[in-house]
Parts: C-alpha cells; sequence; structure tokens
C-alpha cells in the first residue's frame, strides 16, 4: 500500500466528499429558497436605527469619560 490509498480509505474520502458536497448543496437550496431576505427598505431602515443608537451610545460613553476624567483631575490635584 503506498500512501494511504487502500480501497478503505478511498471508500472513507468518497464518504467525506459526498457529506461535503451534499452540505453545500442544502445550504445553496436553503439560502435560495427558504430564507426570507429583507427589502432594500428595511435594510436601509434597520441601517439608520444601528447608526443612531451607535451615535447615541457614544456620546453618552464620552460624556461619562469626559465627567470621569474631569473628576479625577480635580480629585488628584487636590491630594
Amino acid at each position: 500500500m503506498v500512501g494511504g490509498s487502500s480501497p478503505s480509505s478511498r471508500a472513507i474520502t468518497k464518504v467525506i466528499m459526498d457529506k461535503i458536497s451534499t452540505f453545500f448543496k442544502e445550504a445553496y437550496n436553503e439560502l435560495t429558497h427558504k430564507v426570507t431576505w429583507p427589502k432594500l427598505g428595511e435594510l436601509q431602515n434597520s441601517s439608520m436605527l444601528v447608526l443612531v443608537a451607535s451615535l447615541i451610545f457614544a456620546l453618552m460613553i464620552g460624556l461619562f469619560d469626559l465627567g470621569f476624567e474631569n473628576a479625577m483631575t480635580w480629585f488628584y490635584s487636590e491630594f
């Protein structure tokens, strides 16, 4: 036997390749026929919501950071 080319290893390789092939065929079928993809308007609305929420959280964290920085500067300058 040379380099694992026995009939049993070829059979195992075929089974594995068949499983991989089946997986990709089923995944493609599910993505093209079973998944409901959002419309462009829904994507734009969701994107705007995420953008606005991210900006609000960024401003809140920035204000907290500025407040803590000022508090620490005041605290350490006093002592």
